[in-house]
Parts: C-alpha cells; structure tokens; sequence
C-alpha cells in the first residue's frame, strides 16, 4: 500500500468572473522512503495540489478526487480530524520562512508550541527536544540561538529552523513547497543536502514542490511535470532527465543553464501560460509547442503509459530534441 495515493483530484475556486480550475483531474502516488518532486512554471497548480491535501485551500475553493493516507481518506475532512494528521503524520515547510515564522514569538516558544500541543510535552521537556532537532538541522550554538526572535537569523537558518518545525513531531510525509526559492545558491545547496540527509535519518518521505529542475535532478526519486492545472509527464527522474518525452519537458531541460555546452542565448519556451479560465480546445500546451498538430487543437490528451512505468500526455512522437 502506498503512503499516499491521490485519484482524479480537482481543485476549483470560485471568483466573480467565474470558475477557475487551478487541478484538473490529477493521479501520482507516493511509496514509504520516497521522494517525489512536482515541478512546472507558476500558476501550473502546484502548490494549490498540496494545498488541498492539507487541507489548507482559500474559503472559495472547492475540492473534488480522493487523496488516501495510509489507505484513509483525507479530502475535505473536519478540521478536528485534519489537526490530528498535520504536523503528526503530514507536515509541511511553507516557500517564505519569514513570514510563516511569528516575528513576534521566540523560536523556543514557536517550537515547543508545536510538542507541548501534539505530543502533550511539558515545557522542559520541549525546550531540549527542541534543541535537538536544531541541533539536527545543524544550527550552530542552538541552546544560544534557540531564544533569538526570527529577525535574528539568516534566510538560510529560518529555512533550518522551518524544517526542524516541522519534523519535530516525526511526520511520515513532509511537504516542501519551494524551500530554496529565496536563498542563494550556496545555501540552496546545503538546504538540499540537509533534507536528504533528514530523510534517511527519519523515515521520511518527501513531496517536493519547485520549478527548479536541478533541484528535482539531486534529491528526487519521481518527478511530475505539470502545466495549466494537468500532468503532463511522470515516471522516474533519471529517465525523464535524459529522455523526455513531452514537449514541455524539453522545454524545462532545455532552459536550465549548463557550463559544458556554450552558447550566448539561453533558450526559453516561447509564449505564455494559458488563462485557467478559458482553457482553450485540446491540449493546454498547443499553443506553445513545436510540436503541435491538428488534433492538438480539438483534442485534449490524456495520461497514458510510455515506457518503463512512465507516464504522458501527449500526441507527438517522440524524437531527438
């Protein structure tokens, strides 16, 4: 069994020029030990995807699918029972440490909040775990730092201290949503490494959510590429690095800047990303592939099988890029 399987999950807001659908009918899986990254331009529905998972989607969206934990339902539960799974078994670093971080609030205090509520620690006791897990993320002098306020720490240690929030309750699934988007490269560099790291030291698996395909290359097992809402290929990292086969995947690859290969002009995907509201006929994609044929106009693709478990939307043939 899976520990986590999400079927035919759509997510829909409500604005007053009408329905957006932001998810349209997507399907992954994710094993026990495994990471898997979600990547795609903004606005592809990446973030709103794990966002309806927790449970944390804006009061005019609307959810439809299923998305199992551990074999249960958890789509549209109650907020009780929600508060019980998050941090306990899903827990998630949000893009922005600062904000998400009360700059009003000692890090001691924001983390032992999370202990003395969901574990039922006393303060002692959630002050020195608390310690510990800062100490795992290898903050430096953490007794020292752990009073500070959250202005008092670099971009790159908020994103620490994020973490060890985070898997202070030893979740089962950890959501990262962009974690490096802010940081410099040095730092995204040993963020990255710090989270695999974690992830064999605690058992735990990972969703990671970025439009940085370098970082899905170092520390993901499967990836999903998705655009306008859809899935448009998925299956294992190294085969999709070195054989895409969806158009828009190429594009991704393509736009990654590389030291071996020179060139004054870094190639881009030509265009813009489709108005979710009025998707045009067929593939969401058509209007900026190279690729696109007739049938790409009037009808839309859908996920099937290509080669070695992996999976695409799409109607070209697959040929050198």
């Amino acid at each position: 069994m899976s520990l986590l399987d999400v079927k035919d999950l759509r997510v829909e807001f409500k604005t007053q020029d009408g329905y957006v659908t932001a998810v349209n009918d997507l399907n992954f899986s994710l094993e026990r030990g495994e990471t898997l990254g979600i990547v795609g331009e903004s606005g592809s529905g990446k973030s709103q995807t794990v966002f309806a998972i927790m449970g944390l989607l804006a009061k005019n969206g609307a959810i439809k699918g299923s998305a199992k934990f551990e074999g249960n339902e958890i789509l549209n539960l109650p907020e009780k029972e929600l508060n019980k799974i998050r941090a306990e078994q899903i827990a998630m670093i949000f893009q922005d440490p600062m904000t998400s971080l009360n700059p009003f609030m000692k890090v001691s205090h924001q983390l032992m909040e999370v202990l003395m509520l969901h574990k039922g620690m006393g303060k002692a006791e959630a002050f020195e775990e608390s310690v510990r897990m800062l100490e795992a993320v290898k903050i430096p002098e953490a007794r020292k730092r752990i009073t500070m306020y959250p202005h008092e720490f670099s971009g790159g240690m908020r994103q620490r201290v994020m973490i060890a929030m985070a898997l202070l309750c030893r979740p089962k699934l950890l959501i990262a949503d962009e974690p490096t988007t802010a940081l410099d490269v040095t730092v995204q560099a040993q963020i990255m490494d710090l989270l695999n790291e974690l992830k064999s030291e605690f058992d735990t698996s990972i969703i990671m959510i970025t439009h940085d395909l370098g970082v899905v290359a170092g520390s993901c097992d499967k990836v999903l590429v998705m655009y306008a809402g859809r899935t448009m290929e998925y299956g294992k990292v190294d085969e999709i690095f070195y054989t895409p086969s969806h158009p828009y995947t190429e594009g991704l690859i393509k736009a990654i800047p590389r030291l071996d290969v020179e060139g004054d002009v870094l190639p881009t995907i030509p265009g813009n990303p489709p108005n979710l509201m009025k998707l045009p006929p067929g593939c969401p994609y058509q209007d900026r592939c190279h690729r696109v044929t007739d049938r790409c106009k009037t009808e839309s693709p859908i996920l099937t099988p290509y080669e070695n478990g992996r999976l695409r939307a799409c109607f070209s043939d697959v040929g050198a890029w």
